[in-house]
């Protein structure tokens, strides 16, 4: 196995935040996330119900607060949901919240993520007062029948739109997310959305394959015959039609799934893989600290009420095993370009890694300086690489 050595950095008081905003005004299709609309709250305005969930969730940072004690913030992250539906002044009130308990880093990252059809100049302004310096911004495809396919309600014009708006208020990092593997999405509709996202003013990309969870309503559509996904063939092809024309138009890739201009990685993502702590606040938010992990309920009526009789909304937590913390650390900076340097590994972990060497799975070049890095082909069997290497 893979030798336990924490890949932290020397900063051990650093501790991110993760805050979840778990409303949408609609639930995509291919969604599994912890996420509800109003309808399903029993409300139509979502006015209604921000308030007295961000009075909640501030309750939680002081309860985290007393467990935890002081510490340095070097990133916040509003996650969803669609977080860009709260009022700007609710954002405001959490990111003060946490800053009025923890120290923030002077270079603090604060990324909120967006729906293109929310965001207008004066609430961009607004976020922008309040912290909030990088913008992650739901794109998923700029073919329409593809976002029909994916039950997206977004104008794909609207993405150009809001990235314009973005810099007119001050923000520097901007982020899109894209999806591919869609169903009835050609290689062609896949070139014309990532080429639509890379022309914009951004700094920074995500592009994942879509993956069909079960109890979902595109799951259910899959099963039922309507849509057909596409074979693993074809979406490991647009995968790498992908990152070839990203790398040509200066976007590096530094994860997987992420690419980004010099400056532009996500820290905040960063600091989830090379194993840094972090505290994420809302129902069915997970945080990891001294080798526990925990999470909260998962329903934000639950959560709240737990809250407001002064009670902890953790559902559960685990300690981790020196064998959890090997397959984690495996499993996590394989993912990164910079990858695992191969003293880390055992000397059966070399042996089995130089077969994926010899195959081209992993890099020679950085093979000879020491480091196990994925070659691009590598990148699309990461998994099966961990597996055999855990073996």
């Amino acid at each position: 196995m893979a030798k336990v050595e924490s890949p932290r950095s020397s900063a051990q008081r650093a501790l991110s935040f993760y805050i979840h905003i778990p409303y949408c005004a609609k639930r995509c299709g291919y969604c599994d996330f912890n996420t509800y609309t109003p309808q399903e709250l029993s409300t139509s305005d979502l006015g209604l119900i921000t308030r007295p969930y961000v009075d909640s969730a501030l309750k939680e940072i002081e309860l985290a607060k007393s467990e935890v004690g002081d510490a340095i913030v070097p990133t916040l992250f509003f996650g969803g949901g669609t977080p860009s539906l709260m009022p700007s002044s609710e954002i405001a009130r959490l990111i003060n919240g946490v800053k009025g308990l923890f120290e923030f880093d002077a270079n603090i990252e604060v990324t909120l993520e967006a729906n293109p059809d929310t965001l207008t100049l004066a609430y961009l302004d607004e976020i922008r007062a309040a912290g909030v310096n990088r913008l992650s911004i739901g794109m998923q495809s700029a073919v329409k029948h593809v976002l029909v396919a994916l039950d997206r309600t977004h104008n794909p014009e609207n993405v150009a739109r809001a990235c314009k708006l973005a810099r007119e208020a001050g923000f520097e990092h901007l982020s899109v997310d894209l999806i591919y593997g869609t169903p009835g999405e050609t290689a062609q509709d896949w070139r014309e959305s990532f080429e639509s996202a890379l022309a914009l003013p951004i700094d920074h990309i995500s592009a994942y394959a879509l993956i069909v969870e079960s109890g979902t309503k595109l799951a259910a559509r899959v099963k039922r015959g309507e849509l057909v996904m596409p074979n693993d063939d074809e979406t490991a092809e647009k995968y790498l039609d992908f990152d070839a024309s990203a790398e040509s138009a200066g976007f590096s890739w530094y994860e997987l799934s992420n690419w980004a201009k010099p400056g532009g990685e996500c820290r905040h993502n960063i600091a989830y893989w090379d194993g840094s702590y972090w505290l994420g606040i809302g129902p069915g938010a997970h945080s990891y600290l001294n080798g526990r992990r925990w999470w909260n309920v998962k329903h934000p009526v639950t959560y709240q009420s737990a809250l407001s009789e002064g009670k902890s909304p953790i559902a559960d937590s685990e300690i981790l095993s020196d064998e959890n913390l090997r397959a984690e650390f495996l499993m996590l900076q394989i993912r990164m370009k910079f990858g695992i340097e191969l003293n880390k590994l055992e000397l059966k972990q070399q042996a089995q890694a130089k077969n994926f060497r010899d195959s081209g799975h992993i890099d020679s070049s950085e093979w000879a300086r020491g480091r196990l890095a994925l070659t691009p082909s590598g990148r699309l069997i990461a998994d099966r690489i961990v597996r055999e290497l855990m073996v």
